[in-house]
């Protein structure tokens, strides 16, 4: 077991390890063996009240300090994590039950995120803005928001707490991190020793590992943070909406998702059936942009669909230890059940199994659905797992009309010999990202990320980013004498 288990299993509050004074325990198991990697007395109100207050203090000095200074942090932090990738890779496994494919994958994009965090800390750019009164001059300054609560999920845990928390810290912020907690050490206590060890100025990154069992919505309501980043799920992500709006503070959401991959009548069906099995299974489909249906025109339904059973049959499922491993263990044993439900449903409602997967423990094989009934919901909500539906359409404007037919709207693709027809295409779907000729999972450090509808508000990446973690503050200067009419 990783030294970071048991150095780790703490709270980073104001720049000190130290344990949470909670009642009960977090335990981090295992999702594929169930070992025991650590036991972490949770955090109370008043930690997270500790954790914001320092921030706050913090932020202040930080906030002045000249942005090439901060950008020497981001640096070493870079450096650190390629020179601890190894043992990263292996926490990342124990802990998520991630396979090295994922694991690679997911420290690849982190890597490439704080790259660009670097370049953050230079990007705010103020602006001298015309006055039609005389002897005015306006000047507008783009500032750090103060302090920014970041709340991430199970899935990538290291990549989408470094997503918020890189940026916020590179553009003069403070930051209280509350990872899941099924994920507390990758998603939390990690990314805090990365920083600390780079130099991170103590109480500027706060962890604290909670339950809202233990805090309910004070992490939220807590009056310091002006903006909280959240990544999960839409039920929950919809109250912390409410709460964030009844208390005047702006949310980001990165929320879930029912994509759709389609496949039109000229496409490269076996390039297609490569980027569907990718699309629907990696990390065991426990990803929001993955493709939870495959839509695929009648009239290549039969090849495309033999293709694609087969490639699937192909996917190892068990340890993610073993670099063979293409499916390993959800991340736990609810998410389990739920998955296996979902199957058994759809076989109920009329749907038939070309692939039939067996659940043990927490390992889930795939599963291949067609013919579930159109009226069906499974069809419109995001299952988190190794779960696909085929469903055949009739023709580009029917594909839209069922593309489009879920309260989601995050991410999606269509295959297609014409570019420009997949383009034309995805301009009819509403959602925040979609993408010809290639797969539904996709993110990357310029490109605006987010949803619509109810996969959730704002976008982070690039100029995005910016507008998330700073605001704009007005201050004119009158060089001659203003006019007052009394």
């Amino acid at each position: 077991m990783s030294s970071y288990f048991t150095d780790l299993a703490q709270q980073y509050i104001d720049g000190e390890w130290r344990p949470g004074t909670g009642s009960w325990d977090i335990i981090d198991f295992n999702p594929y063996d169930g070992e025991k990697l650590a036991s972490i007395t949770i955090a109370t109100t008043d930690e997270v009240d500790q954790a914001y207050r320092a921030a706050e203090r913090a932020q202040k000095a930080w906030g002045a300090t000249n942005a090439y200074a901060r950008r020497a942090v981001f640096e070493k932090a870079l450096r650190l994590i390629e020179e601890r990738e190894a043992e990263i890779s292996e926490v990342i496994i124990a802990e998520l039950g991630g396979t090295r494919l994922k694991a690679g994958f997911e420290l690849h994009l982190a890597k490439e995120f704080l790259r660009e965090s670097i370049q953050l800390a230079l990007r705010p750019e103020g602006k001298i803005i015309p006055s039609p009164i005389d002897g005015k001059e306006n000047r507008v300054y783009r500032v750090p928001v103060g302090v920014v609560g970041v709340i991430s999920p199970f899935n990538f845990p290291f990549l989408l707490s470094l997503k918020s928390v890189a940026p916020a810290l590179a553009l003069g912020n403070g930051v209280v991190l509350k990872p899941h907690q099924n994920t507390p050490i990758v998603g939390g206590s990690l990314v805090a020793k990365i920083f600390e060890d780079a130099g991170l100025p103590g109480g500027l990154l706060n962890v604290v590992i909670t339950d809202i069992a233990e805090i309910g919505d004070a992490f939220i309501e807590h009056p310091v943070p002006k903006v909280i980043s959240f990544t999960g799920s839409d039920k929950v992500g919809r109250h912390v909406a409410t709460v964030c709006a009844s208390h005047f503070k702006s949310a980001i959401l990165e929320l879930g998702g029912n994509s759709a991959l389609v496949v039109l009548d000229d496409a490269d069906i076996d390039y297609a059936v490569d980027a569907a099995v990718f699309s629907r299974y990696v990390h065991q489909g426990q990803v929001c942009m993955a493709a939870n249906r495959v839509l695929v025109d009648r009239a290549i339904e039969a090849e495309f669909t033999e293709k694609f059973v087969a490639k699937v049959k192909t996917l190892k499922v068990g340890d993610p230890a073993d670099p063979q491993t293409i499916i390993g263990p959800v991340i736990n044993s609810s998410q389990a059940d739920a998955i296996s439900g979902t199957v058994e449903q759809a076989i109920a409602e009329g749907a038939t199994a070309l692939v039939h997967g067996t659940t043990t423990d927490n390992l889930v094989e795939p599963s291949v659905l067609t013919g579930v009934p159109a009226g069906s919901s499974l069809l419109q909500q995001e299952i988190f797992g190794p779960v696909v539906f085929l469903v055949p359409f009739d023709g580009e404007e029917e594909a839209v009309r069922l593309v489009n037919d879920t309260p989601y709207g995050l991410s999606g693709a269509v295959h297609t010999g014409d570019i420009e027809r997949g383009v034309n295409f995805a301009k009819q779907i509403d959602t925040g990202m979609f993408h010809v000729n290639d797969g539904t999972v996709h993110d990357e450090p310029l490109v605006p990320f987010g949803g619509e509808k109810h996969s959730g508000i704002g976008r982070l990446n690039g100029e995005t980013t910016v507008d998330a973690f700073t605001t704009l503050k007005w201050i004119s200067v009158q060089h001659g004498r203003s006019f007052f009419p009394f």
